[in-house]
């Protein structure tokens, strides 16, 4: 099958354009123009495999790649009220909500599990960018919340992994208030002694950065990620200077030292792993001495 590999199917790519391709058998690489066959992207878990591009990832495939053997189970978060505010811009709210949904098949922008990593009870808390930009209101804030509350029940770690444009503006203060909310949630995980790790995905901006997502015993990102508050051109506007073109990037931010470590998707079940058991086992010969 070499020759079939090496020979024929880069000339189907590069006969290919993207009005050709179906959208369940092509997937076109955004950040290098490279087509890729559906199912070797999504066996390199949403990695461009010629240039090594991070598309999002939503949150069951996330958990699936991180949990050992893929196995976990999902916390369900209690129903509420959708628009307390009732608020419409060019559309409602709740008809917003509605189509987010229709083309997701999820909720809202965060799904929560418990399994184990590297044999380490852990839990996840994981944005989905699919959902409004994985903008933060009430429900994602109430899947920290329950995270949190989870993991300090059953003593394992807090792994959160934002990915998000900040705070949902149809939900107005009641969205600003996520950000007490949710540190609050891990610094409860904090005080019970259990790590909390923030894996940064791409983008996480805005009042995430500005929350709990910046809070973690380890901070790492994933390449290419551009995580920071502002956006680049209101902060160039304000400065009035030019940025360096890497601003914000998760590399650039490792070079500053904001970030620990920046890891490649294949790489992170491996090192998640290996910090937990470092972690939990300090952890456990503290408790006992």
């Amino acid at each position: 099958m070499n020759w079939i590999t090496n020979a024929v199917l880069p000339k189907i790519k590069a006969l290919v354009t993207a009005n050709d391709v179906p959208d369940n058998l092509w997937i076109k690489c955004k950040s290098c123009g490279q087509m890729i066959f559906h199912r070797e992207f999504e066996q390199a878990s949403n990695c461009c495999t010629t240039c090594g591009h991070h598309a999002p990832l939503p949150p069951e495939a996330r958990f699936a790649m991180i949990f050992d053997e893929a196995r976990f189970e999902t916390v369900e978060l209690a129903a509420i009220d959708d628009d307390p505010l009732k608020f419409r811009d060019s559309r409602r709210y709740t008809d917003r909500l509605k189509d987010s949904r229709g083309k997701t098949g999820v909720k809202d922008a965060i799904a929560v599990a418990h399994g184990r990593i590297g044999g380490r009870k852990a839990v996840i808390a994981a944005f989905d960018f699919r959902f409004m930009g994985g903008s933060m209101g009430r429900m994602v804030g109430n899947g920290i919340i329950a995270a949190a509350e989870t993991a300090v029940a059953q003593d394992a770690a807090l792994i959160t992994v934002p990915s998000t444009g900040g705070a949902r503006m149809q939900e107005g203060v009641l969205s600003l208030m996520q950000l007490p909310r949710t540190i609050l949630a891990v610094e409860k995980v904090r005080a019970a002694g259990l790590p909390h790790i923030v894996l940064l995905a791409h983008p996480t901006t805005g009042g995430v950065t500005a929350s709990f997502a910046m809070l973690g015993d380890l901070q790492i990102a994933e390449p290419g990620a551009i995580i920071g508050f502002a956006g680049r051109r209101v902060i160039e506007e304000t400065v009035r200077e030019k940025l360096p073109d890497d601003f914000q990037t998760a590399e650039y931010l490792q070079d500053h030292g904001m970030v620990d470590a920046v890891i490649p998707r294949a790489e992170q079940p491996s090192y998640i792993g290996r910090i937990l058991g470092f972690l939990m086992d300090q952890r456990e010969a503290t408790r006992a001495a």
